[in-house]
């Protein structure tokens, strides 16, 4: 019966799963994070950090990280429906890439001293004396570490949990996918420090400007729909061409990439000294970088929880993640997921996109969704 070699394992290296690393590590703790991707990579992403992301990123101790890396302040949000227009003004956003943000935020973690092993994929397997173990595969070897607690922030994807550990992912009937490309070139009328999100009745395509001056396209479609239109291109420019905006003729020859099914849910997101973060925990459709603000507020949240288990573990410890991402971010996806029902109903959209239109406040729980007290109240202070 030997010590756990971590205090905290982190398997993925993505917003949440840095974000997380970095603070643990500023707690003075031993922290291991690993990713089974080489960095900087591409991925299919908004790329977009609202009020949320960017205020989690300061109580986190990075106020300028996303300025000092060329974000590019996003000013309005404009919305294309049934060749209507609607153009909103946005309070705080950021566009920036995520290779360039999630390397800054390993980086980050590195610097407070975490370990960070990348082309490493990880499997979460069962409890170890004051632990819970995890097996490491590099290439052609493999080997078993242990740590106090593990959070598993694995994206989309499978969430990297034997079927012992009591945790089942189940995904959302009709669930739509993912997709996305970068266009270095073209797509000239969609300008800088805008939002532009076409809706259509299969799908909707968001736009936007990076920090390098690619365009960054993701989208989501009806899986149907997808393969009826032959691929994402094509069903790009369909809904393109139904919201009334610009072609964009250069993304036929770009490389997409896809995701999984965008509505899922691991449940419970808790176990034995084990905690679900980000993607991996739930998702939604999101809508103007929500879905990195539930990232990032989520790492913030469960830091106390980790620290607190690092002593003595217990099942209200579960509970309590429970309940404290139901609060947070379970209620956020609540609201996206009432969107995007709306939007896949035309007429229903169609009313909804007017309404916005005569009374612009109506949008204030999408765009202004948490106040700066809410947030300080997750931060704990770091170790001397």
């Amino acid at each position: 019966m030997t010590a756990p070699q971590w205090d905290v394992v982190v398997i993925g290296a993505g917003p949440a799963g840095a974000l997380a690393a970095h603070q643990l590590a500023r707690q003075r703790l031993r922290v291991l994070l690993v990713e089974k991707r080489a960095f900087p990579r591409w991925k299919v992403c908004g790329t977009c950090l609202d009020g949320v992301a960017l205020r989690a990123l300061a109580g986190a101790g990075l106020p300028d990280l996303v300025d000092h890396l060329g974000g590019v302040p996003l000013t309005h949000l404009h919305l294309g429906l049934q060749h209507r227009q609607l153009e909103l003004e946005l309070p705080l956003g950021r566009s920036l890439s995520r290779g360039r943000l999630d390397l800054a935020l390993g980086e980050a973690a590195v610097a407070e001293g975490a370990v960070w092993r990348t082309g490493t994929a990880a499997t979460v397997a069962g409890p170890c004396p004051g632990g819970r173990e995890v097996q490491l595969r590099s290439g052609g070897a493999a080997e078993t570490t242990s740590a106090r607690v593990v959070l598993v922030a694995t994206g989309l994807g499978s969430p990297g949990l034997t079927p012992a550990v009591g945790i089942r992912r189940r995904v959302q009937p009709h669930s739509r996918v993912g997709a996305g490309c970068r266009l270095e070139t073209g797509a000239r009328s969609y300008g800088r420090g805008t939002i532009h999100m076409a809706i259509g009745r299969h799908g909707y395509v968001g736009l936007v400007r990076t920090e390098t001056g690619a365009t960054n396209l993701a989208a989501a479609f009806d899986r149907d729909h997808l393969i009826r239109t032959g691929g994402a291109a094509a069903a790009a420019a369909g809904v393109l061409a139904e919201a009334g905006f610009e072609p964009v003729p250069e993304a036929h020859a770009a490389a997409w990439l896809a995701t999984p099914a965008l509505t899922a849910q691991c449940w419970p997101p808790a176990a034995e000294r084990l905690l679900l973060l980000g993607d991996a925990a739930s998702y939604v459709e999101p809508f103007t970088g929500e879905g990195m603000g539930w990232a990032l507020l989520g790492a913030l949240a469960a830091v106390p929880l980790v620290v607190q288990g690092q002593h003595h573990w217990s099942r209200e410890l579960e509970r309590q993640w429970v309940r404290r991402y139901g609060r947070l971010i379970g209620s956020r996806q609540r609201l996206c997921r009432g969107l995007a029902f709306a939007l896949r109903r035309p007429g229903l959209s169609r009313c909804a996109l007017a309404a916005v239109e005569r009374w612009p406040a109506l949008a204030a729980p999408f765009l202004h969704p948490f106040d700066d007290a809410g947030l300080k109240s997750l931060v704990p202070e770091p170790c001397p």
